[in-house]
């Protein structure tokens, strides 16, 4: 087989049927009509996208729906439809229609292309930022951050979408982490990749609300990066070395008869200021710690309920 689409569903019931109509129209225009596969992975969604799903599955052949046992996440329900691809090409996109369905004639066409045959990622990203406010500003800045506190470069505008090849996505799979960031995984993975610029247009609503985003940056920094544990240890010898410094400096005020007693003030607000400090330090190592707990039980990352395909 030679292509493989795989996009995955949430609270997307009012998109399925447009996306499918676009989609196989450019399936169409790629002549891959009998030799392709269209991967469906519904991650728990409460609507009734299942439903319209197991619908086309039994009217179109190249479709397969994979259901979840409950919600995973967005990256959980990615891993899960890659790890179901037998297409010699995968390409993987959005539902929300955000990243138009037609990129992948151009996509398709271009990692098939002989100056771009040693290509085995050709990835989207936003030619200008789309969105207001959070979503506009807080991506940039999640973006800026990781890449400082980390050595993993991406782009400040990556995309899901992508298309990409077997082997690139074989050796994807091989990533073990229980806690994902793929945004992170897609680059270390490594081989030859290739951006491209493509228009994203906001649909305003999202289901990364402030809170998940800040817990996915948490998440990807304490997957990739040991910054914090490295900072939190010189943090903490740089008050040790300030306190010695000035535990000297009032010795020889004492013995010079300098002294004078001071008031409580400073006290008190150094020992909420350290306080604050030492807890801060203990919340990075329990986050650590916490990902490696659930790293070491070994959990599953996904569980499939069910596939529907039309045998």
């Amino acid at each position: 087989m030679k292509l493989s689409i795989v996009t995955t569903v949430f609270k997307s019931s009012r998109f399925i049927d447009e996306f499918y109509n676009r989609i196989s129209k450019s399936i169409e225009a790629l002549l891959l009509s009998n030799d392709c596969e269209i991967i469906f992975v519904n991650d728990g969604s409460p609507d009734d996208s299942l439903d319209k799903l197991k619908r086309l599955s039994e009217q179109d052949a190249r479709i397969k729906v994979i259901n979840l046992t409950r919600n995973f996440g967005h990256h959980a329900a990615i891993m899960a439809g890659l790890n179901h691809c037998v297409g010699k090409h995968i390409y993987l996109t959005d539902i929300d229609l955000e990243e138009p369905p037609e990129c992948l004639v151009e996509f398709y066409r271009e990692i098939n292309e002989k100056h771009n045959m040693d290509a085995d990622v050709i990835y989207g990203t936003q030619a200008i930022r789309s969105g207001k406010g959070l979503k506009k500003y807080g991506g940039k800045i999640f973006y800026r951050l990781f890449k400082s506190l980390s050595n993993v470069d991406i782009d400040d505008n990556v995309m899901t979408l992508r298309i990409m090849t077997s082997r690139y996505v074989s050796a994807l799979l091989l990533h073990n982490e229980k806690e994902l960031y793929l945004a992170g995984l897609f680059a270390i993975t490594g081989f030859n990749q290739v951006a491209r610029k493509v228009e994203k247009k906001s649909r305003g609503d999202t289901s990364y609300t402030a809170l998940k985003r800040v817990r996915l940056f948490v998440q990807a920094i304490a997957s990739f990066s040991s910054l914090p544990l490295v900072l939190c240890f010189y943090l903490g010898g740089t008050f040790s070395f300030l306190s010695f410094v000035y535990s000297f400096y009032l010795g020889i005020r004492i013995f010079s008869g300098t002294y004078i007693l001071e008031g409580w003030t400073s006290l008190i607000i150094s020992i909420w200021f350290l306080s604050g400090i030492i807890l801060m330090a203990l919340g990075i190592l329990g986050i650590y710690i916490s990902k490696i707990f659930n790293e070491v039980k070994n959990r599953p990352t996904y569980l499939v309920k069910e596939i529907y395909a039309k045998k």
